[in-house]
């Protein structure tokens, strides 16, 4: 497997403390990015934050926004993340009726679109997908809440669609979002995958700057 272009950090703030989220944003400085779940209790059985609060922590993060979008209809929604600004988001290919209407709108908007699949959800009928897209999430857990034992079964997923984006050319990230920790984010990125979200391996560690960093590491060494 070639090695990715980019290998990024993406802790996830639902693992954060809600309380003092502005805090926890500025302790994942050396980050690369802040992975924002956005939940509704519909699409999944979770409720979190929606777009006053994505445009809130914008002003506040020393690091680009990740929205990430479980939930219904994100046709209508996804573009809102965006002008709340979110650099990144992402919607789920199982929720969207308009997959390529809703990307473009995403990057009309001034961000960046990514398109979302659940573990049950192949990526062979959306490969067509992808010039419309900026990056691809691989959902290495069933999506909903953090905490999730990692999948290793989703790791062909990322591989297929490491190799989809080398036939089809240009820079699309490959995203895995879900028990990514020291022991398998080596895994993820000798499959493939550039851009890893990890929550409680970052926020749950006693050094949160060097639990990015150990991550970051561990990435490097597996390719």
């Amino acid at each position: 497997m070639a090695e990715p272009a980019t290998l990024q950090i993406s802790p996830s703030i639902l693992a954060a403390d809600f309380a003092h989220l502005a805090a926890e944003l500025r302790a994942i400085e050396t980050a690369d990015w802040a992975h924002v779940d956005v939940m509704d209790a519909h699409f999944v059985p979770n409720l979190t934050l929606g777009a006053p609060v994505v445009e809130a922590l914008a002003r506040v993060s020393p690091v680009p926004l990740d929205a990430h979008l479980m939930i219904d209809d994100p046709d209508r929604w996804a573009p809102g993340y965006a002008e709340a600004g979110a650099a990144s988001v992402t919607f789920h290919v199982e929720a969207a009726q308009d997959p390529v209407g809703t990307a473009r709108a995403i990057r009309a908007a001034g961000a960046r679109a990514a398109l979302a699949l659940k573990p049950g959800t192949p990526f062979a009928p959306y490969a067509d997908l992808l010039p419309e897209l900026d990056m691809v999430l691989v959902m290495t857990v069933e999506p909903g809440f953090g905490g999730q034992s990692f999948m290793d079964d989703q790791l062909a997923k990322v591989r297929q669609v490491r190799e989809a984006v080398r036939r089809h050319g240009g820079e699309i990230w490959v995203q895995v979002d879900g028990g990514v920790a020291q022991d398998t984010i080596g895994r993820c990125a000798e499959a493939g995958a550039d851009v890893f979200v990890a929550g409680s391996a970052v926020y749950g560690a006693d050094d949160v700057a060097a639990a990015v960093a150990a991550l970051r590491r561990a990435a490097a060494e597996a390719v």
